[in-house]
């Protein structure tokens, strides 16, 4: 095999900048500077994580590149994503963003983020602290090396899913959860071989 198809088959590709990118991070401009500056980098705040939670419910049977490209409506449709104003919203918020052709209109997953929202808003500690306690021991975790061995759940995802549900959370099922932990840095799924790899 050359070393091209052999990045292909393990799940890598070069990009034209040159950089060696996880599969999926080098098929569109978008999802590459996704992959590049966000994806796997640890994520602190609440506004900052609370957003990524509802955005990965809002993703559940969609694309995230259709997520990507109207991230800037839903935090303009979203309050920016501020738990507290969002807890605020009421029926005619509801209704108001199922007029809003600019986001996902979803009734149930806009209900749930408000949900959401107020459920933030009654935690008895930062939502950092609570999402972040679910984070397994970096050193414990072998880096994967094909897309294949890039796991859905894992039994932390499956913890913090449990938990969030039982703090009256929805639309967090395990995989909701990994997928989250995935974008804010809890766990860093770059392949062996991607540029971003290691590079918190």
């Amino acid at each position: 095999m050359t070393d091209g198809v052999a990045e292909a088959a393990a799940g890598l590709v070069v990009g034209e900048d040159g950089r060696t990118r996880c599969a999926w991070g080098g098929s569109t401009p978008d999802y590459a500077a996704y992959h590049d500056d966000e994806w796997g980098v640890p994520l602190r705040g609440e506004a900052a994580l609370f957003e990524r939670l509802c955005l990965e419910a809002f993703q559940s049977g969609l694309s995230w590149l259709t997520i990507l490209r109207k991230r800037e409506a839903f935090r303009r449709a979203f309050a920016g994503f501020d738990p507290a104003a969002m807890a605020r919203f009421d029926e005619r918020d509801v209704e108001r963003l199922l007029t809003d052709a600019s986001i996902i209109r979803n009734r149930a997953k806009i209900e749930a983020s408000v949900r959401n929202a107020r459920a933030v808003t009654d935690l008895d500690r930062p939502l950092d602290e609570l999402l972040w306690s679910f984070a397994p021991d970096p050193e414990g975790r072998p880096r994967p090396r094909t897309l294949g061995a890039v796991p859905a759940v894992t039994p932390q995802s499956t913890a913090m899913a449990k938990e969030l549900k039982r703090r009256g959370f929805v639309y967090v099922g395990p995989t909701t959860c990994y997928a989250l932990m995935q974008a804010t840095g809890m766990v860093d799924d770059h392949l062996v071989g991607c540029w971003r790899a290691g590079g918190r």
